[in-house]
């Protein structure tokens, strides 16, 4: 699946802190995409809600749990969502290098990367 210009991309991981917020600077800049971050934990910097999943045009989660929480929580919301899984470990810092090559290598199929 690729995703076209000017669409809204969503990325989700658990607290908002690092690989969502990451993915979110990464295209802080872009011309081609609207972009924002959430977390699914109830710790999260900025907590996901349906207006979110309303918003955006394809949901990017960082691990299989993220997109299970979302499926369990909003059902109804996602219906009709595309839900990408980038598989992407909870084991990096915000705007870590190797962070952003992960992200670069794991979004290249679906969009443009920065």
């Amino acid at each position: 699946m690729e995703v076209h210009e000017s669409q809204k991309l969503l990325f989700v991981c658990a607290q908002n802190k690092i690989r969502s917020l990451t993915a979110e600077r990464l295209f802080a800049n872009s011309q081609k995409y609207q972009v924002r971050s959430r977390g699914v934990a109830r710790e999260a910097r900025i907590r996901l809600n349906e207006r979110d999943l309303g918003w955006a045009d394809v949901v990017f989660v960082m691990e299989k749990e993220h997109k299970n929480r979302i499926v369990k929580k909003f059902g109804e919301a996602i219906a009709g969502k595309k839900i990408i899984c980038l598989f992407i470990e909870d084991i990096y810092v915000y705007m870590q290098p190797a962070l952003i090559d992960k992200l670069r290598s794991k979004l290249a199929p679906y969009v443009t990367v920065p």
